[in-house]
């Protein structure tokens, strides 16, 4: 299972790395910024092909029987999704990679603190050990960034970008315990249903009034189309293969094994954009995966609901239920000892 888990999660972290390559590749090469077109093309993938499913279902979970009963729901959701990938990339414009990297984790406690809440989650200390030295892993991804120079590029404002990484951040925590939920409890299509359908309004009405100047510069080649279509292709393999991880762990449990990403985008990185080497980055991918396997060895266990309290009053019903219960008892056994020392067992 564990090995299992570990596939799992570097296949999700080979789509990220897919999307962040090609993304600094379009914007360092082609000067091409549009994060939310490109979340908008995979907004309308996830709507052609899932939404596309729901419509064709009849009975209680149709599409038109979920947007009568969870519509306002799924609003919130696709808000959170949509914003959740703007921010972050957003803000990478204001502050620098490092900042990025390491704030980017705040996402994880909270969604901890979520799960815990709201679904039930209850973790042991070897949990809290286990994301602790993830986290460490990071931190020395961080280190091997310093000295390699790769958080030279300073933004225009370091704060307003790192608050909106931490909102980012948290926005994604909540999107992903709705994405946990929705996918063990009602189905994987559902979600993905439904963030297609709102997440393409949202991101369509934003990208409208945000980027629409940026599209029209877009300076369009085979190259750029091509690049575009393997962030699309990336990203709609990432939403559609990450419900099938997080049903067979957890959402928490899939944060901390994409934490190899970033050091994917680095190998990547090294022969397409010549970025320096450094022996640290095998040392934070070993120590992330350690941190990862430990809290993948023992499973998470889920707190009980609170029992309801009996009612106190005896109708009828309850009545007969005791009479029932005290025709059903063992009957009484009664134990005498004989001058003989023979021992007589008779029953009432």
């Amino acid at each position: 299972h564990i090995l299992k888990t570990i596939i799992l999660g570097q296949m999700l972290s080979l789509f990220i790395c897919g999307t962040a390559v090609t993304s600094q590749y379009l914007a360092e090469q082609y000067q091409v910024n549009t994060p939310m077109f490109q979340s908008f093309i995979n907004y309308s993938l996830l709507l052609l092909v899932y939404t596309t499913m729901l419509a064709l279902r009849t009975g209680s979970d149709s599409l038109w029987q979920i947007l009568k009963q969870r519509w306002w729901k799924y609003i919130f959701l696709g808000l959170a999704d949509v914003e959740a990938n703007y921010m972050i990339v957003k803000a990478y414009q204001y502050t620098t990679l490092t900042s990025v990297q390491l704030l980017d984790c705040f996402g994880i406690p909270v969604l901890m603190a979520l799960s815990w809440f709201i679904l039930r989650a209850r973790y042991r200390l070897i949990h809290f050990l286990a994301v602790a030295i993830c986290l460490l892993g990071v931190g020395t991804m961080v280190g091997a960034d310093i000295l390699a120079g790769r958080q030279d590029s300073e933004g225009s404002d370091v704060v307003i970008g790192d608050v909106l990484v931490l909102l980012g951040a948290s926005l994604y925590a909540i999107s992903n315990v709705s994405e946990e939920y929705i996918v063990k409890n009602l189905s994987r299509v559902e979600f993905l249903g439904m963030v297609g359908l709102f997440g393409t309004v949202i991101s369509g009405l934003q990208l409208a009034i945000v980027e629409h100047r940026e599209i029209m510069r877009i300076q369009w080649n085979w190259k750029i189309a091509l690049l575009f279509t393997v962030f699309a292709l990336c990203m709609f393999g990432l939403y559609s293969f990450m419900p099938v991880v997080i049903k067979v762990t957890s959402a928490t449990s899939v944060n901390l094994g994409i934490l190899t990403a970033d050091l994917y985008s680095l190998f990547f990185g090294l022969f397409i954009f010549f970025y320096k080497f450094s022996g640290l980055y095998i040392l934070s991918f070993v120590i992330i995966m350690v941190g990862f396997i430990l809290y993948c060895s023992t499973p998470t266990r889920t707190a009980e609901p609170t029992a309801l309290p009996q009612p106190s009053s005896t109708g009828l019903d309850n009545a007969a239920l005791k009479l029932d219960e005290n025709d059903s008892e063992s009957p009484a056994v009664t134990v005498q000892f004989t001058r003989g020392e023979t021992v007589v067992v008779s029953t009432d």
